[in-house]
């Protein structure tokens, strides 16, 4: 009960961080927890609390984003979720956790050499949404790669959010619906998931208005460094 009460408070605290800038959750939760449950059940697990704040963000914020763009984006995430599904159930739990670290600090690299937003064409769009597909089944991660999309294709910071909570929310239900028909779920994590849901949703909620107050450049400044550190602590341990 002790690591389910250490593991519910270290999602109250990066999952508030998630809500607010729009990703980094997960990533800052694995680098926590790694040094105490093992990368796979992690990611599991992740699928809560990713589906709480993409739920609750999105219930809370305008209704501004355009369906037919979405769902394409969806379309070709989905292709990618497919060969991310597959590699996940075929990675020792050792190489997936060193592919995990790798990745975390790819991302992070990336995004902190790219402090300003690029201009990227449609078909290198498009394969950021294969990649952010691949990545969500493979680590539960996607933000890095489909935040560096949305800030190619919008200027405006919550409408940029608001995509990547709803990338994020379709996304773990297909993970979530892959995981049901292949019996990922163990009862130690659905008793996991149990005991945690009801604090993440009272901590979500108070704290889902906060990412009004953050400004466009401290918005990315500090999402791309929390994402780089994450990855250099993984590779260091």
């Amino acid at each position: 009960m002790s690591l389910v009460a250490l593991l519910t408070f270290v999602c109250v605290i990066t999952y508030i961080f998630e809500i607010v800038f729009g990703l980094a959750g997960t990533i800052l939760m694995l680098v926590i927890m790694n040094y105490f449950m093992d990368a796979k059940t992690l990611v599991i697990f992740s699928v809560l609390p990713q589906i709480l704040v993409a739920v609750i963000g999105l219930w809370r914020a305008p209704r501004n984003i355009v369906a037919a763009e979405f769902a394409k984006m969806i379309a070709f995430a989905s292709v990618g979720a497919v060969l991310g599904l597959y590699l996940f159930s075929q990675f020792s739990l050792e190489l997936f956790r060193t592919a995990l670290a790798i990745a975390i600090l790819a991302f992070g690299v990336f995004l902190v050499a790219t402090p300003h937003r690029i201009r990227l064409p449609t078909p290198v769009q498009r394969a950021l949404d294969v990649a952010a597909g691949t990545s969500q089944a493979l680590f539960g991660i996607s933000g890095p790669i489909a935040m560096t999309r949305l800030l190619s294709t919008y200027d405006d910071k919550l409408l940029i959010r608001n995509y990547a909570l709803a990338f994020f929310l379709a996304t773990n239900l297909i993970r979530t619906g892959s995981y049901i028909v292949n019996g990922t779920f163990t009862p130690d994590i659905l008793e996991m998931m149990m005991i945690s849901a009801p604090f993440l949703i009272v901590a979500l909620w108070t704290t889902s208005h906060w990412h009004a107050k953050v400004n466009n450049l401290w918005f990315r400044r500090v999402v791309s460094w929390a994402i780089l550190l994450g990855g250099v602590l993984m590779i260091l341990k």
